[in-house]
């Protein structure tokens, strides 16, 4: 039985070990010290004899969970435990208790155990039933570890009271006071009754009004006239008297005689915290909740674990992560709150770097995977790839030879290239897709481009045809253009062509996916505007041979991408940089227009078609009004074309036909058009180089790197671009977005400020959002530093045991944080 028992807890030494580079919980220490006693005791050879105070070791051991914040149940087994080592009276006895309370306590340290308490049901927790679980699952918080790491976003400061003569407007004050008053009263609002408490409370400076218009029926029996309370709340001014609107009370005393007074100030004095605000939960009060998390605190903080690194704990002397929590939620009374408020308090570091380091260990884990696969070396030793780049009509920057070079070195490797092109708009990102292609049809293999919308992919297609007819001899490819708008015989004709391997290039949009597309030999993937596609689309198009090897990926996009989010959403891809113009471009000038201001519009319209330039008018559309814009955009087309009599206008915009749209960019591109009235159809891909007016019109609908696409499609030849944004109103993240617009015309800038504006939630999108393991702690805005911090600690831990081999429970930890996500390695 020794020898069992033996084998059993050599497995969970291994379990243990899952956790060497990172920390144990304090709950897993503690179980690993009681193994001790227990493993020695069962050791052949007489390990008990050797014990002098078996009970006594083991109670020892035992005490070490007194103190932790793990949940009653499993301090009730750690107590009988103890029990039952005191009153074993011989050997035989202690050997099978000891057996069997190493079984037991091994099971505590294999992974799933404490997993498997942190998701348990809220109602596990005193005072929570069954409805109450459900209130809180239905707003987000199901189990107890959705409560732990339902981190606070603010703190009431009760350190210091205040009373209320010196209570000021548009500051959260904290102060005792006395109700002098309750009004109970119904109101109209809107034509529907609406019940209201009121209550006047004060001390002897002054009085504040207090009310509510929710959690009515509690308050009814809550406040009482003369009672003294703690209170808590955001001072404003109602006419002419300071309010607060549902502050928070806590009652102080019973009575209204002097000794409850001072039994109250000493209550309140004794009350002095710093109190963690949390997001609202509709229905939930804020004291409701706080209690909620404070008991799951108690019981369960001390089950989580670690997984940083003991070397950068120490380095940057982080606490454990159940202390971690505990302080988070509750700081102490010599916390400095400004910390803590910014998320940089320590206890904030470690959780925060405890996300992202799981974050990181997913993405370095998915690109090395990639690296390992089999993808198709391309033979780019033949006298045409090197001729391409010298045969464009025009000569590559610097930063595009760079990009060019990077690019070739990936595409004859024997694994499968995932490469992220970044390029400002202009910058020439076409050019260096146009040389990969080649490079892959001088090898026999076929290339997929893909882009999100049919205007783009058949401006991708006309673009990369004058290229090719430059130098035929060199660059020459046969191309072909792939959208659900084509004819069906014509769709069916180059769908053949593809599967025989006649094309040597297919430009598309999402049809390129579809079952019935067959390749005849796909080698690269080029994915353009990747911000538009989610990962499956994406893993559709790169999974488009037989074989099983792997094409190259290229994934372009004109929208710069924030380092964090390149560090993130992208981290797992190599990056390349087009970061330079072609010379001879002049910077575009970017003006804001307000409402009334038309006269200066027409104004710059007629100045711009006088030199014989072109102009954009653009309009929004946005899916909930498409039809309105789309009439307004209409009747702008209209207006401007009586405006201006002399002048060809034309309007373009996705519901016209692949042939109509196609028609009307070509007349626009020869100059045949002066003003092109658009909606967002012309946003990307779009090069004329005669055209240095864009007018954005309700430019406060756009967002910001829509604006800055918009802007790029002028000022692409030798006369200089300008930009009108035509601002209607909007909020303030609207005029953030027209203030950096103003600012720069840098795209790497308008990039970082837009992720400032939106957060990195709704800068990746709907789309990506299958892409990156969600981030519930950490702000890539704000944690840029630590995300850099975290990276170099993951990319040092797989260089020491690749695939964390060694680390199976790490493995499990990074796992459980990516899903599903981490199994989509394969995709650009």
């Amino acid at each position: 039985m020794a020898r069992s028992a033996s084998s059993r807890g050599s497995a969970s030494e291994r379990c243990g070990a899952s956790f060497e580079d990172g920390e144990r919980s304090a709950f897993r220490t503690a179980a690993t010290r009681l193994l001790a006693p227990l493993r020695f005791a069962l050791r052949e050879g007489g390990g008990l004899e050797r014990m002098a105070d078996f009970a006594g070791d083991i109670e020892r051991a035992c005490r070490g969970f007194d103190a932790l914040a793990i949940p009653k149940d499993l301090k009730e087994v750690v107590r009988k435990l103890a029990e039952r080592a005191a009153a074993l009276s011989d050997d035989p006895a202690r050997l099978e208790f000891a057996r069997e309370a190493e079984a037991v306590v091994s099971s505590w340290l294999d992974e799933p155990f404490a997993s498997g308490c942190l998701r348990r049901p809220l109602s596990v927790l005193s005072g929570v039933g069954a409805k109450r679980a459900q209130q809180f699952g239905e707003r987000g918080l199901r189990c107890i570890e959705d409560v732990l790491f339902h981190l606070p976003t603010g703190y009431d400061d009760r350190r210091a009271l205040s009373v209320v003569g010196d209570l000021e407007v548009g500051r959260r004050a904290t102060f005792i006071g006395s109700i002098k008053s309750v009004d109970r009263r119904t109101l109209r609002v809107k034509g529907k009754s609406r019940r209201m408490l009121e209550a006047v409370i004060g001390d002897e400076t002054g009085s504040v009004n207090l009310k509510w218009f929710r959690a009515l029926s509690s308050l009814d029996n809550e406040l009482e006239r003369g009672a003294t309370y703690l209170v808590t709340g955001d001072v404003k001014r109602y006419r002419f008297s300071l309010e607060i609107v549902h502050p928070e009370l806590t009652r102080l005393d019973e009575n209204d005689d002097e000794a409850a007074t001072d039994q109250a100030a000493a209550e309140a004095d004794a009350l002095r915290s710093v109190e963690p605000s949390y997001p609202a939960l509709e229905g939930v009060p804020p004291r409701t909740l706080r209690k909620l998390i404070r008991a799951a605190l108690l019981e369960y903080s001390d089950l989580v674990e670690g997984h940083l690194p003991a070397a950068l704990v120490a380095e940057r002397v982080l606490p454990p992560v159940g202390p971690s929590l505990r302080l988070v939620h509750a700081p102490d009374l010599h916390a400095e709150l400004a910390d803590y408020e910014a998320f940089r308090s320590p206890a904030h570091q470690r959780l925060v770097l405890e996300e992202l380091y799981l974050l990181q260990l997913g993405l370095v884990l998915r690109r090395a995977a990639r690296a390992r696969s089999r993808g198709i070396a391309l033979d780019l030793a033949g006298e045409r790839v090197r001729a391409a780049p010298e045969s464009l009509p025009f000569a590559l920057t610097a930063a595009q030879r760079r990009v060019w070079q990077e690019i070739a070195r990936d595409l004859a490797r024997p694994h499968p290239m995932n490469r992220l092109l970044q390029g400002d708009v202009g910058s020439g990102k076409t050019a260096i897709a146009l040389l990969a292609a080649v490079a892959t049809a001088a090898s026999g293999r076929q290339t997929a481009l893909m882009a999100p919308t049919e205007l783009l992919a058949e401006q991708h297609a006309r673009s990369l045809e004058r290229m090719v007819a430059e130098a035929p001899r060199v660059l020459g490819l046969r191309i072909a253009l792939l959208t659900s708008s084509l004819p069906r015989k014509l769709a069916d004709e180059r769908l053949a062509a593809l599967a025989t391997g006649e094309l040597d290039l297919v430009v598309g949009t999402h049809a390129l996916i579809q079952e019935k597309v067959v390749f005849h030999d796909l080698a690269l993937a080029i994915v353009d505007e990747q911000h538009r596609f989610g990962v499956l689309q994406r893993a559709a198009l790169s999974a488009g041979r037989r074989d099983g090897a792997a094409p190259h990926v290229l994934v372009m996009t004109a929208t710069p991408i924030p380092r964090t989010l390149a560090l993130t959403g992208h981290g797992d891809l190599d990056l390349s940089v087009i970061d330079e113009l072609p010379p001879g471009r002049t910077p575009i000038r970017t003006q804001l227009m307000l409402e009334g201001e038309g006269r200066r519009i027409m104004d710059a319209i007629s100045e711009t078609t006088a030199r014989g330039e072109q102009v954009y008018v653009v309009y929004p559309l946005v899916e909930e009004s498409e039809k309105l814009d789309l009439r307004s955009a209409m009747e702008s087309a209209e207006r401007i074309a009586a405006a201006f009599p002399a002048l060809r206008v034309e309007l373009v915009h996705g519901r016209l036909d692949a042939e109509s749209r196609g028609r009307i960019m070509d007349r626009f591109a020869r100059g045949e058009i002066d003003i092109l009235v658009a909606t967002t159809v012309i946003e990307v891909g779009v090069d004329v180089a005669n055209a240095s007016l864009m007018i954005v019109e309700h430019a406060e609908r756009f967002g910001l790197a829509q604006l800055h696409q918009l802007r790029g499609r002028v000022g692409r030849g030798t006369a200089a671009g300008t930009c009108l944004l035509v601002s209607r109103g909007g909020g303030r993240d609207a005029k953030a977005r027209l203030d950096a617009m103003l600012r720069t015309t840098d795209g790497f800038e308008i990039a970082d400020a837009d992720l400032a504006i939106r957060g990195p939630g709704e800068f990746l999108g709907t789309r990506q959002s299958g892409e990156l393991a969600d981030l519930r702690l950490a702000d890539l805005v704000r944690d840029a530093a630590l995300l850099e911090v975290a990276r170099e600690a993951a990319i040092g831990a797989l260089e020491r045991d690749p695939g964390l081999v060694a680390q199976p429970g790490l493995l499990r930890a990074v796992e459980a944080h990516w899903g599903e996500r981490l199994k989509l390695i394969e995709v650009g």
